[in-house]
């Protein structure tokens, strides 16, 4: 890439970024936040979805593949995790988890 003010804007953001991550518990936090964003989000769209009472099923079958997907794209990697990597997979943990409460509760 040309060395332009807004590549060198990013590449220093993101080398700060992942030196200011280096410490376990601010990535530790960073991954636990990840997960919540997940549950909260995927909580969100299964109950505006549920709602309509056409789309539920549809929705949730669109974020289990997207789960898949992320789970596919995680695990085919033999190279030790980075940071990105660890917080998509804290997302989509969330994200499964949030599908379980809700089909629990659809149950009872």
């Amino acid at each position: 890439m040309q060395q332009t003010r807004l590549f060198n804007l990013f590449s220093s953001f993101g080398s700060q970024f992942t030196i200011f991550f280096t410490n376990p518990w601010r990535r530790l936090s960073l991954i636990i936040i990840s997960f919540f964003f997940g549950y909260l989000g995927v909580t969100g769209i299964i109950t505006t979805a549920g709602q309509v009472a056409q789309w539920d099923i549809i929705v949730s079958v669109i974020l289990l593949l997207f789960t898949e997907l992320i789970s596919i794209f995680v695990y085919r990697r033999q190279v030790n995790k980075s940071l990105w990597i660890q917080v998509l997979n804290s997302f989509k943990l969330g994200m499964a988890y949030s599908l379980y409460l809700q089909a629990l509760q659809l149950n009872t």
